[in-house]
């Protein structure tokens, strides 16, 4: 394929014009890069011999390689592409020169996007082994029906591949994923095989829970025996994983159906290829706990009860977030908090703070609104931001006359009492970006979001602290 006219012409004292080639060569995975001489290289060796072919026309290649090994050719997030395109933009490269145009792209749109990228810096490409030209009409018409043709081909394979998945794991066998504690990935992959000193261990887990009866009583007893999840060595030497046990990943060992010789596969359990490491009547006996504890999935009880600081409170003994939730016995609420993530994971004595009293931390931040809501820059922000939100949400809640909501902020109560849910929630998150309680001096920190209140303001109360905080 010859390149834009504007190259090949002879100049005025009959020289022809350079034309500089960049070679991109593409692999979508890392499998056997490692070698001597990979298929990288077996694409950039025709590439320069096409080019040295093209020397009479001007034609020589740039030192510089762009290779993506190990990456897809179904979108542009490749960073040797990404620095190509930009040396295109730069005007360094005046053609790219690739094996195959699937190499380049597998995505028509992404086949347009560079076309107009290289037509709008006066730049063209080659596929070496194909013979396009796509600085004509008919060769971008030609281009874009093998395109279509290479996309359906990625699609059609990504189908079969997901097929062929789902049918190895309806027969059990391993297709891949993290492997975990208890069991090895034998040479070459493709199954799990027993580590007999990490199944033991496994059993032991299952046999403590049992003799504990409750989640974090074992994670402190699995911290203090200095035990970990499991950690392997990736392929470039780096050894990755081997974290402390906290709830939520104990949670998962204990209810992981792998140990008991099954898997488990778009919610169907199926028999597995792997040896069992725990019997069936003690899976049977600590999922029968977990259950009568109401630990089913491990995760945070879902906050169906519209907690005004979710998500912006933080513990100010540990800097983590806290999360609310709540007691219910026999159907009704009893008790709604906010607790320490650190202390809910990994147990009580992990942190000082501990939980709060939910009504009684939301009652401080709402004191503290009541104060600022006097202050005349403080309503005009309000009013402002509450009607930027209510457009930004497409929410149709009518807003009230702005003299009406002035004089209504004067009486912050009945204006409350008047909110709804949905609007109690704006109203505080309009205002606050986050709110600190620290347990140990009772003390509620609260910083405000908009430029008015962009002040600290602390509260202590007392009455703050949970009982067992």
């Amino acid at each position: 394929m010859a390149s834009k006219q504007k190259n090949q012409n002879n100049g005025g004292d009959g020289a022809l014009s350079r034309v500089r080639c960049a070679i991109y060569t593409r692999k979508s995975t890392e499998e056997g890069l490692e070698q001597d001489f990979n298929t990288l290289d077996a694409q950039r060796e025709s590439c320069k011999a096409y080019i040295a072919s093209q020397k009479n026309q001007g034609w020589t290649p740039v030192p510089e390689h762009f290779d993506d090994g190990g990456f897809t050719g179904a979108n542009m997030e490749r960073p040797a592409l990404k620095r190509l395109l930009a040396k295109v933009e730069a005007g360094e490269v005046d053609c790219i020169v690739v094996y195959k145009i699937d190499r380049l792209t597998r995505s028509l749109l992404d086949f347009s996007r560079m076309i107009e990228i290289l037509e709008r810096h006066g730049a063209t490409f080659v596929a070496v082994t194909q013979q396009f030209n796509s600085t004509t009409s008919l060769g971008r018409l030609t281009l874009n029906i093998l395109l279509s043709f290479a996309q359906f081909e990625r699609e059609m394979i990504s189908e079969r591949t997901r097929d062929k998945m789902n049918a190895a794991r309806r027969r059990g066998k391993w297709v891949g994923g993290a492997v975990v504690l208890g069991y090895d990935l034998v040479p070459g992959g493709g199954a799990l095989v027993v580590n007999a000193e990490e199944a033991e261990r496994v059993r032991e887990i299952y046999r403590l829970y049992l003799e504990f009866g409750s989640l974090i009583p074992l994670v402190q007893e699995l911290d203090r025996r200095g035990w970990r999840l499991k950690s392997r060595l990736t392929r470039e030497g780096k050894r990755v994983g081997g974290s402390p046990f906290n709830k939520t990943k104990l949670h998962n060992l204990l209810t992981s159906v792998i140990y008991t010789g099954r898997v488990k596969h778009q919610g169907e359990i199926y028999s597995g290829e792997q040896e069992r490491i725990v019997d069936d009547a003690t899976w049977n006996a600590v999922q029968e706990r977990l259950n009568r504890n109401g630990r089913r999935g491990g995760r945070n009880v879902r906050n169906k009860h519209r907690a005004l600081l979710k998500a912006l409170v933080r513990c100010g003994s540990c800097g983590v977030r806290m999360i609310h939730t709540y007691v219910q016995k026999k159907g009704k609420i009893r008790y709604r908090y906010y607790v320490c993530e650190n202390a809910r994971q990994k147990g009580w004595t992990r942190c000082q703070t501990r939980s709060v009293s939910a009504p009684a931390l939301e009652g401080a931040v709402l004191q503290q609104l009541r104060s600022i809501a006097q202050n005349p820059a403080v309503l005009s922000e309000v009013l402002g931001q509450l009607e930027r939100q209510r457009q930004e949400t497409g929410r149709n809640t009518p807003m009230a006359d702005p003299d009406e909501v002035k004089e209504a902020l004067a009486r912050f109560d009945p204006l409350w009492e008047h909110f709804t849910s949905w609007e109690r929630e704006s109203f505080i998150r309009t205002l606050v970006s986050g709110v600190r309680f620290d347990g140990r001096t009772s003390e509620v920190t609260v910083a405000f979001r908009s430029e008015a209140l962009k002040q600290l303001c602390n509260v202590n109360v007392e009455s703050a602290r949970d009982g067992n905080g």
